[in-house]
């Protein structure tokens, strides 16, 4: 059962072939199971129980609250829940518990979700690894699974073999892990600059950022404000549009929110992609893209093409000027962001009580990483009156330049664009580390970061494995607040390349029969 997407153990759970509590304890025994992988910070169980029977009262009665009801998910520990703590996987925060739940939490609730815990991160989530929290980094799931140890087998293991495990990606890499390792059915991200879709392509899963405005960013903790996107992590892209049906729409407390968000988001069976213009921006290939996702991104447009679709090369002549951009501006509102967290009115406070200033500085000292002040640090730098205008400022013309390539991109026929997600597969951690974590954010969020300056939405779907065993994802970038078009594309090339089922038997032996692995016919995009 818990090997089933959202829709399908949705659907199980109307016909009685399991109650909502079963469910639950399942998961819960799972998340149990797997508490090596560190997806998760806090295990909600009694409030998961406790919602879980509530769940199982509806349906008795026959009055089901929708899809979601009684439907495992987790959160992010970077969204605020009213009751349970929230601590950005930071010092800062460690023992917080918000009086309020965001809305996204708030409305999956309301439709009869079940919250099974709060996941791990990067601190604040800055990061691209999911390693630079002070609970521990998160291992992928795949680590352990059938088709990457099989392939480990073939060349020489190292002296500890348990170092060699690989990161989720990040900075949303508990939420990817949790869906990826069969613990809940949907997880809620945040996206700043590519948090949900990196770690999805890394863990074999989709993963989705929505608009900028589409969904309200009331009660997620804000690192970026003008990025700042709530994600959805699924195991398939029905999955993801139905979570987004409930989340979307206008919220009072986040102006930012449109009116009319088109809801419900119900996605048709897309047959004919004859009339579909794709886009392929050539400067996207880059030297540092591995060979093999290079590859499987030329097989997945020759795919479309093979269909009937038209499928172009485009140019988005600023993206070389995206990763500068994008640094700037994203330090420059984590420094104002991290202002508030002064000790005074929650979070972390410490002993030192000489003056106020002394104070705040041993208190942000205390409660803040290296990578979250050296943030804070630069942002400063570059708020700085004499450095204002040709920083900030600056960056703010070369966004809107980025913005508009896509819009030019978009005026001129093109319906969806496709890139990679990540240069490669997940890499070993003690690989991952060799890096400072700036350098490994520029590096692994290349191609996802100019979308959160756009505003745009788009979906990072699973294509294949490498030749490693390990998945490889795709991504698409649609128009914007056209998500139910891109999540419509993303369908149809889902169903096409058929990605396999991660396969967790051996790793947990004495429930394996709790998976029921399929092998499905595709059109595989191997080399």
């Amino acid at each position: 059962m818990l090997g089933r997407t959202l829709q399908e153990v949705s659907a199980a759970l109307k016909q009685g072939q399991i109650t909502p509590v079963e469910l639950c304890q399942k998961c819960l025994s799972l998340i149990k199971k797997t508490k090596f992988l560190n997806a998760y910070i806090t295990i909600s169980e009694e409030v998961a129980l406790k919602q879980a029977e509530e769940s199982e009262k509806r349906y008795k009665k026959g009055h089901s609250l929708g899809a979601l009801d009684g439907i495992p998910v987790a959160v992010k520990d970077n969204f605020s829940t009213s009751g349970i703590e929230t601590t950005c996987a930071s010092n800062m925060l460690k023992g917080y518990v918000p009086p309020y739940n965001a809305t996204v939490v708030q409305r999956l609730l309301d439709q009869g979700a079940v919250l099974m815990g709060k996941t791990n991160l990067d601190e604040f989530a800055m990061g691209s690894g999911s390693t630079d929290g002070v609970f521990g980094p998160v291992k992928n799931p795949w680590s352990y699974s059938k088709q990457y140890r099989e392939k480990r087998k073939q060349k020489p293991h190292g002296e500890n073999e348990d170092s060699n495990w690989l990161i989720t990606g990040g900075s949303s890499g508990g939420s990817a892990a949790a869906v990826s390792a069969f613990t809940c059915f949907a997880a809620l991200g945040s996206d700043t600059g590519g948090s949900t879709r990196n770690p999805a392509a890394h863990c074999g899963i989709v993963g989705f950022k929505p608009s900028y405005g589409l969904v309200s960013r009331h009660g997620l903790i804000p690192l970026v404000n003008s990025m700042d996107v709530p994600g959805i992590l699924t195991r398939c892209v029905d999955d993801a549009a139905t979570v987004l049906g409930v989340l979307a729409g206008h919220d009072p407390k986040d102006s930012t929110t449109i009116q009319d968000p088109g809801k419900p988001f119900m996605l048709s069976s897309l047959t004919d992609v004859s009339k579909l213009c794709i886009g392929i921006p050539k400067e996207y290939l880059v030297p540092e893209l591995s060979s093999e996702v290079r590859s499987f991104w030329s097989k997945a447009a020759n795919l479309f093409e093979s269909e009937g679709a038209k499928v172009i090369e485009v140019s988005l002549p600023h993206t070389s000027y995206s990763i500068v951009c994008y640094h700037v501006l994203c330090t420059s509102e984590v420094a104002s962001n991290m202002a508030r967290f002064d000790g005074l009115e929650y979070g972390h406070r410490c002993d030192i009580d000489v003056s106020t200033e002394a104070m705040y500085a041993a208190t942000r000292r205390e409660g803040f990483n290296d990578v979250v002040r050296g943030r804070i640090l630069t942002g400063n730098f570059f708020l700085l009156k004499e450095n204002y205008a040709n920083y900030f400022i600056k960056a703010q013309k070369v966004r809107r330049l980025i913005a508009n390539d896509f819009v030019n991109v978009f005026n001129s026929g093109v319906d969806v664009l496709l890139t990679p997600t990540t240069l490669s597969e997940a890499v070993p951690y003690l690989e991952f580390i060799k890096e400072d974590n700036r350098t490994r954010s520029a590096q692994d969020d290349i191609f996802t970061q100019a979308v959160n300056m756009a505003g745009l939405p788009a979906v990072s779907v699973p294509v294949a494995l490498s030749n490693q065993g390990l998945p490889v994802g795709l991504q698409f970038i649609g128009r914007a607040f056209c998500d139910q078009q891109l999540l419509t594309v993303a369908k149809w090339f889902e169903k096409q390349v058929q990605f396999p089922v991660i396969q967790l038997q051996e790793l947990m032996d004495d429930c394996s029969s709790v998976f029921e692995i399929e092998k499905l016919a595709s059109v595989s995009l191997k080399q």
